[in-house]
């Protein structure tokens, strides 16, 4: 090749080079623009309960059932006294939520889990579609507890006002609490070791509403419309602990799982004494397909946090 040919080639490749990082650089404005779009005291101002952000710029919503008073009973035959009557605290198994995960100007995904009772369920349905709010699920989460307590799942991409007041509208058909709650100063700590339960679960726990949680974010991307969704969109493990006295708790929460982890996760989870009470999907088309599997026990809190840790070593 002679030296004019070079000097010619260097020039096209540099302009190309250009033309290829002018066409990118809007595309990437428009991205870090986007979460500017989202007006966020706006979209809780909707809905009406504060909102805060996390991880993966979502912002999340909390909507705890505290309206609600559950009680769960075990079988008889399964436990004793205290241990078989469970008052469930919101924050242990009826804390519904909205996020939002911005995907350009003022538009975002909107997933959530509404806590709901048997009768709300179809006028909370019906004002969701009136409002172009889809429903990825509908299921229980427990077993045993009176009232009975369903679960239905939101998703849908739109104007993140519009869609969160949408939700607003019809959970104002329900008794859910549409405000800002105080937290209760008796709730900022739980009556449970919790150094010893993180060393066994693995990672550390936190309170909330009284209750110690566990969050565990998967090994593997989940993406769903064409968007990879961060953990804080609602992909994670997680374990609720609610005290019941002198080192014993009730356990409830969720193993989310691909579809081979299932069986090995219940097998270890029964081997040690913890029901599973579900087992289903929260989204329509999530890559991979994940399942999200429930489960309810009562008795020592290690021992519990143990039969936990089984399940985690089965999903490897």
């Amino acid at each position: 090749m002679t030296r004019r040919s070079l000097k010619i080639l260097n020039v096209l490749v540099l302009g190309v080079c250009t033309l290829a990082l002018a066409a990118a650089a809007p595309a990437g404005v428009s991205k870090r623009s986007a979460a500017a779009d989202i007006d966020w005291n706006a979209v809780a101002a909707a809905v009406g309960v504060p909102g805060t952000m996390q991880a993966g710029g979502v912002f999340r919503i909390d909507l705890p059932r505290t309206d609600l008073k559950v009680q769960l009973d075990l079988p008889h035959g399964d436990a004793k006294g205290k241990l078989g009557h469970v008052t469930l605290k919101p924050a242990f198994a009826l804390g519904g939520y909205l996020v939002f995960l911005p995907t350009g100007g003022s538009n975002a995904m909107l997933m959530g889990d509404l806590v709901l009772t048997e009768s709300e369920i179809e006028p909370v349905m019906a004002k969701l579609e009136q409002g172009g709010v889809e429903v990825a699920a509908i299921h229980n989460h427990l077993l045993w507890e009176k009232p009975t307590v369903m679960y239905m799942h939101v998703m849908v991409t739109g104007d993140a006002v519009q869609l969160a007041q949408a939700v607003h509208d019809a959970l104002a058909l329900t008794k859910t609490p549409l405000h800002a709650q105080k937290p209760k100063p008796a709730d900022q700590k739980v009556d449970l070791d919790t150094a010893t339960l993180d060393q066994t679960i693995g990672v550390a726990g936190k309170i909330s509403g009284g209750v110690y949680k566990f969050s565990i974010a998967p090994k593997y991307p989940v993406t769903s419309g064409g968007m990879t969704l961060p953990p804080s969109m609602g992909t994670t493990t997680g374990f609720a602990f609610q005290p019941l006295g002198k080192g014993k708790a009730a356990v409830t929460g969720d193993f989310a799982l691909l579809g081979s982890q299932v069986n090995p996760v219940i097998r270890a989870l029964r081997a040690n004494g913890i029901f599973v009470t579900a087992l289903h999907s929260h989204m329509l088309d999530a890559q991979p397909t994940v399942f999200f599997m429930h489960f309810f026990a009562t008795g020592d809190a290690v021992t519990l946090a143990h039969g936990l840790r089984a399940g985690l070593d089965a999903m490897a």
